[in-house]
């Protein structure tokens, strides 16, 4: 079998891959084995394989491969999620370039159109992970929106308002007015902004009096319904029981009293706006105000904003201010800073906004969840432990979860109406159940009521995706519908999951509360947070930026296995990740190293006949201690969830101790066979060395594991023995370490001498440490050194310390290439001569010397001493060699 010169990723990877699949071996079934399950953060449907996917899927992957290496049964179940408000974005935006608004659509009509494009798009990012080498279970592939899971999330969402636990009501919300959907607090993010602070005048109804408010959305003012003091703020006592006008519209509103107004912030008047703020909804409630809302869906505004109608609010505020302006009621303007709620998804400021929505109640809920992760007997680690604070503070403050989306593509709320009140709904799985119920419900009282099923209206909204993907760890194996199934009971609870901190709220700790409530278990049992990746310069890697490499270009580049070393090289636990593509560069470098070293391998002539040699013998004998050592490392980190660490444990193991170190001790003489003995313990070593790096570099491994040996589909890497760890011998890795440094002693005295290897030198030993001999063969061999003498007195020649051990080799003139040596000694005298040059100069100036304090007068002329000293070693030895 020829094997080529090079290393190719692009010839292996889909030919391993393809074996890998055609085979099996990441399908898992239930049997006698110990189940070890990740089930796979689902990346959203619509998305394209990116930097922080790349990170957390090849974690996962390393985490998989391993595990079926140890002999656990390994599944990795991989999907999607629907992403509710992403994908019917992008359905509704490639409607409209076909000239279709989903408005002119019936929801099954609307649905149709977002399956054909989840069916046209939604594979994308699944087959970019095979290119990554991801080991998923491919026929467990779940997607959110698959019948059988939206049946377990409809059944998950009945239950709990059976339970009472969810609720509908009239609330303030976050509204996004792009998506045109509300948003749960947790998808809001709180951004500073800089804008502006209008002073507004407004009129006291039969009088001259004049309040200023300050607001920063002077368009709201249509929205108005009160004018609030507080009742101690002597500077309005003038004002109490009185009623205001509202500048442009006219309408007169009560002047209120209430503590809550801060006498210091502002004017110390407060314009009350119930319907879009919701300190002002509350403060409407207690004083029984009236709600005026002022918004349409789009945040444009409607009737009551008079002649702006149809206008978009921020375009409003520009205008209004202008026309406050000329009419008198803009007192003055103030640059003011602060704090802009904007949608997660579609960056849009949310409007605050009152809305019948549905609500799941968390405070009760979420205290299991609280325990198992903070509680004295927790069950579920977070790595890193820092992220235990930000998980506290979330769940201990915990509201209500707003869990309806005025969206089609989802879950649709399973609330059917019977009536035009709002009371006037149940809740069922189905339309049957419906009906039934509401059957059940007229049969308790004496009114006749004429109705029939298809008169039933369903809610039109539908539910949040999280509330969908809160329940993944047990509807990916059918644990909602079918409780005790065969699986749910093998592959639950699961064992790692591998997220972003991002989502620690939205998604691994609703996960948790799920499991509690329908397994009364826990759903996982460690959780690793992964960093975000960014650029060198520490910036958050984003297509805005284009600051963000092509993945798929990376694996083109440097190999999948290069990408995958490059990110873990660069991924420290928790951490924030600075991608550097050198460090992909240098695990391709790596693959080639290990590719080199593997044909060398296969290039010796075996000799059965020959004997083993003793520095094979002791060589060997010292790795196998050394990878015991490294493997009891690599198992320490990995029960840390220190990826990083254990792979450069790897890495130095493989680069340094086999590939620096083993192989030179065993390689034959030029042109001599190596004797059977150690050829086959080098395979061995080999191997081993393979099946801790597989999980890391998948392809590579298996690639040379297939080329070492025909083996059969029983024998292939990827299910292969995981090496066991076993005792090891601590002192011959000790006096190896030794023996090291005596060797690099010697390899830069011929450096410095220009001694050429070929050329064996001798070597003396003052052994003040008594030091072990084992490795004296193994130095000889690496150095071409005749004989090593141990001795009582120094010997001539140039020398070198390796702890309390001094060693000299004896310099011959033979020995040297007289012609590079005198090259390079006058190179060093002339450099020596420029720099004494330098200091002559600085000691002969007089003000230098008058004016430099003492300490540096002495530091100068003890380098002057010291070239002058040089100079005549330099000249002293270009003498001898002349």
């Amino acid at each position: 079998m020829t094997i080529p010169s090079k290393y190719d990723a692009s010839q292996v990877e889909d030919k391993w891959y393809d074996y890998w699949m055609k085979n099996n071996y990441f399908h898992s079934t239930p049997d006698e084995r110990e189940p070890y399950t990740i089930v796979i953060p689902p990346p959203n449907v619509t998305g394209v394989l990116h930097m922080g996917h790349m990170l957390n899927n090849t974690i996962q992957d390393v985490l998989i491969r391993r595990a079926r290496l140890l002999g656990k049964n390994a599944c990795w179940v991989p999907g999607t999620d629907h992403a509710s408000i992403a994908t019917e974005a992008k359905v509704v935006a490639k409607l409209k370039e076909q000239g279709i608004s989903k408005s002119d659509l019936t929801r099954e009509e609307f649905l149709q159109h977002a399956f054909d494009w989840k069916d046209e798009y939604g594979g994308i990012i699944l087959d970019q992970l095979k290119k990554l080498g991801a080991s998923c279970d491919w026929e467990r592939t779940a997607f959110t929106m698959d019948p059988e899971m939206s049946e377990s999330v409809i059944k998950v969402f009945v239950d709990l308002y059976n339970k009472g636990l969810i609720y509908r009501g009239y609330r303030m919300v976050n509204w996004d007015p792009e998506a045109k959907t509300t948003l749960s607090d947790e998808e809001v993010i709180h951004e500073e902004r800089q804008g502006n602070l209008y002073y507004l005048e407004y009129k006291i109804e039969g009088s001259d009096d004049t309040l200023t408010i300050a607001t920063t959305r002077p368009e709201t003012i249509f929205g108005d319904t009160a004018i609030c003091i507080n009742p101690n703020d002597e500077r309005f006592t003038h004002l109490k029981g009185k009623k205001a006008i509202v500048p442009l519209c006219g309408r007169i509103i009560p002047i209120i009293e209430d503590e809550y107004v801060d006498v210091e912030f502002g004017t110390g008047c407060l314009k009350v706006t119930p319907a879009h703020d919701e300190n002002d909804k509350n403060l409407g409630d207690k004083h029984k105000l009236e709600v005026i809302d002022i918004f349409n869906d789009d945040a444009s505004l409607n009737s009551f904003g008079l002649h702006y109608q149809g206008k978009d609010r921020f375009v409003v505020r520009k205008e209004i201010s202008k026309e406050l302006e000329e009419k008198g009621f803009l007192v003055k303007t103030e640059v003011h800073t602060n704090k802009v709620g904007t949608s997660e998804r579609t960056k849009a400021v949310i409007e605050p906004r009152l809305s019948d929505q549905w609500f799941l109640k968390m405070k009760d809920l979420a205290q299991p969840a609280i325990d198992a992760v903070l509680g004295e007997d927790a069950e579920i680690n977070l790595y890193p432990k820092k992220f235990e604070n930000t998980y506290r503070h979330w769940m201990e403050n915990v509201r209500d979860w707003n869990i309806s989306r005025q969206l089609w593509w989802g879950q649709q709320i399973p609330a059917y109406f019977y009536g035009d009140g709002k009371e006037d709904f149940v809740v069922a799985e189905n339309r049957e159940e419906a009906f039934k119920l509401v059957q059940e419900k007229f049969a308790t009282t004496s009114k006749i009521v004429e109705i029939k099923i298809e008169d039933l209206r369903q809610d039109e909204d539908a539910l949040d995706t999280w509330f969908s993907s809160w329940l993944w760890p047990m509807s990916v194996f059918d644990g909602i519908r079918n409780p005790e199934n065969e699986e749910i009971k093998y592959y639950y609870p699961t064992n790692d999951l591998v997220t972003g901190p991002d989502i620690l709220f939205f998604w691994v700790a609703r996960m948790i509360v799920a499991g509690y409530e329908y397994k009364d278990e826990k759903p996982f049992n460690n959780v690793y947070l992964t960093g975000l990746v960014r650029d060198k310069q520490r910036r958050k890697m984003s297509k805005s930026l284009g600051n963000s490499p092509d993945a798929l270009g990376l694996i083109k580049d440097y190999g999948a296995d290069g990408v995958r070393v490059g990110l873990l090289l660069s991924s420290a636990a928790g951490n924030d990740l600075m991608f550097d593509e050198d460090l992909c560069q240098q695990g391709k470098g790596f693959a080639n190293k290990i590719w080199n070293a593997f044909r060398l391998i296969k290039g010796w002539e075996v000799d059965a006949s020959l004997p083993q040699p003793e520095t094979s013998k002791i060589g060997l004998e010292w790795y196998e201690a050394k990878f015991q050592k490294a493997l009891a490392e690599i198992e320490d980190h990995f029960s840390k969830y220190r990826l990083s660490d254990a792979l450069m444990a790897i890495y130095k193991l493989i680069n340094d101790d086999f590939s620096s170190w083993l192989l030179e001790i065993v390689k034959p003489a030029y042109q001599q066979p190596i004797d059977k003995t150690t050829f086959d313990a080098i395979i061995e070593v080999l191997e081993n060395n393979l099946k801790v790096l597989h999980p890391f570099m998948p392809f590579l491994t298996e690639e040379i594991w297939q080329y070492i040996a025909d083996r059969s589909t029983e024998e292939a890497l990827i299910i292969a023995k995981y090496p066991t760890i076993k005792d090891f011998n601590e002192d011959i890795i000790t006096d190896f370490e030794f023996a090291t440094d005596v060797v690099s002693g010697i390899r830069t005295i011929r450096k410095d001498k220009n001694i050429s290897f070929k050329d064996a030198v001798e070597l003396f030993v003052i052994d003040n440490d008594k030091s072990s001999k084992d490795f004296d063969a193994v130095i000889q061999k690496l150095t071409n050194t005749s004989t090593i003498n141990y001795v009582a007195e120094k010997v001539e020649g140039a020398s070198f310390r390796v702890k309390s051990n001094e060693y000299f080799v004896p310099i011959s003139i033979e020995n040297i290439d007289v012609e590079a040596e005198v090259k390079k000694l006058e190179a060093e005298l002339k450099r020596a001569e420029g720099f004494l040059f330098g200091i002559t100069k600085k000691l002969s100036n007089e003000r230098f010397v008058n004016n430099a304090p003492e300490k540096v007068l002495e530091l100068e002329r003890k380098k002057e001493a010291d070239t002058l000293a040089k100079i005549e070693t330099i000249k002293s030895s270009l003498n001898s060699l002349k």
